[in-house]
């Protein structure tokens, strides 16, 4: 029989087609509309706000539906809750391109951003549980394959949509929620002989002594982490990190047509900025996996992410391209901080509300930045001033990330007897 240990992948190949799965899934609903969003406030009679409604309800949704997913996962457990979320954004999905009045679409979208929320939450407990040894490997796979779920959707949307309508265009993509939904029915379904071999290969795993498969959640973990300081360090790196990320997909476009780029333009290179989270989605989980203290990481990408700040403030239209790369690279702190919430937990148990409370805080601090930069830009007529403020904002990012970078557990190991 081959060693368990020799062969780490065994019995696990299932879960990774989930979680990469998963993780296609996860900006689909959201990147998907935006580029062919006149089409669809043309027919459905979207007002101008109930558009910018619909530019929060994502952030909004995956603060209050992440923050329901811990508890329902220890309810029911983390699989069957997973395989809830998915089947819930699918619907979601399918119903809003089926929408024929305003409040409909922004019902359904809610629906399923809810499900996607909820699947934000649950991936990293669900790596800590299964790929305990594979943390970094496991990590970067879900956030390349999150990377392009935001990328590729709004490449094809005008194809499809004038190919097929809008409505094509927009629905066709809950196919991939159900199929990411196959494989944790598999698990579910898996047998007590497969389980149990799981269990062995983990049990034998290098570094997999720190976390079991089956977790316990103890009463007082949920406040455990709310009282960790690391816990904290983690939700507000992780705000100041979604809320650049977010301003930037609500404002990029607009920013560079006042610079006399054009709107078109605008949004090819909003395309670019999110296409360039695929190397540091590649490599950072990895790299956070394999070091002590990732802060070094953190300060790299943060830098990036400043010069391109600072390009935008100081010459717009000139070097566009050099500041859009900078901020796509320079956002790789968010694949850092994913593989840090598995990281930083003692037991998935942990994990689950860490992941959590991180994810809950920092989206709900996060739907503040597009709306607050909106503001500041309409009382000041200029950039200048906002694009200060978010540089300023990524000072906030690094010392929390100094914290939150710092070596230790948050918890303790709680196992079932």
């Amino acid at each position: 029989m081959t060693d368990p240990v020799l062969a780490p992948w065994r019995g696990r190949l299932v879960v990774l087609a989930g979680v990469v799965l998963v993780g296609l899934n996860l900006r689909i609903a959201v990147a998907a509309v935006s580029p062919i969003l006149d089409l669809v406030r043309e027919d459905v009679a979207l007002s101008s706000a109930q558009t910018g409604l619909l530019g929060t309800i994502p952030v909004v949704s995956f603060a209050i539906f992440g923050s329901l997913a811990p508890p329902i996962g220890r309810k029911v457990g983390l699989e069957p809750t997973m395989i809830g979320a998915l089947l819930l954004s699918a619907v979601g999905e399918l119903a809003r391109a089926a929408a024929h009045t305003a409040p409909a679409f922004l019902a359904w979208s809610v629906i399923a951003l809810a499900g996607m929320g909820m699947g934000n939450v649950l991936l990293p407990p669900l790596v800590k549980r299964y790929f305990p040894d594979r943390i970094g490997p496991v990590t970067a796979s879900y956030s390349v394959a999150l990377s392009i779920s935001t990328a590729v959707p709004p490449l094809l949307a005008h194809p499809l949509a004038e190919a097929h309508g809008w409505r094509v265009a927009i629905g066709v993509w809950a196919f991939v929620g159900v199929a990411a939904a196959v494989p944790w029915v598999v698990v579910v379904a898996r047998s007590m002989t497969a389980r149990a071999h799981l269990r062995e290969l983990l049990r034998r795993a290098p570094r997999a002594g720190q976390s079991e498969l089956t977790t316990a959640p103890a009463p007082g973990v949920a406040r455990l982490v709310w009282r960790s300081p690391t816990a904290w360090a983690l939700a507000i790196t992780f705000a100041m990190n979604s809320l650049g990320t977010y301003v930037l997909f609500a404002w990029l476009p607009q920013v560079l047509s006042d610079a006399g780029l054009g709107d078109e333009v605008g949004g090819r290179w909003l395309a670019l900025f999110a296409i360039l989270g695929l190397p540091a989605s590649l490599l950072a989980p990895v790299a956070t996996a394999r070091m002590r203290n990732p802060f070094p990481l953190v300060v790299g990408f943060v830098t990036l992410w400043a010069a391109g700040y600072v390009g935008l403030l100081v010459a717009p239209a000139h070097g566009t391209a050099l500041w859009c790369v900078l901020l796509g690279i320079g956002n790789g702190t968010f694949p850092v901080l994913l593989a840090l919430i598995g990281l930083r937990s003692a037991t998935p148990a942990v994990a689950v509300a860490l992941s959590g409370m991180v994810q809950g805080v920092g989206y709900a601090i996060a739907g503040l930045g597009p709306v607050g930069i909106g503001l500041l830009y309409d009382a000041t007529g200029s950039w200048d001033v906002p694009i200060v403020v978010l540089l300023v904002l990524l000072g906030v990012l690094v010392g929390a990330g100094w914290r939150a970078c710092r070596p230790g557990l948050v918890g303790e190991p709680v196992a079932y007897p």
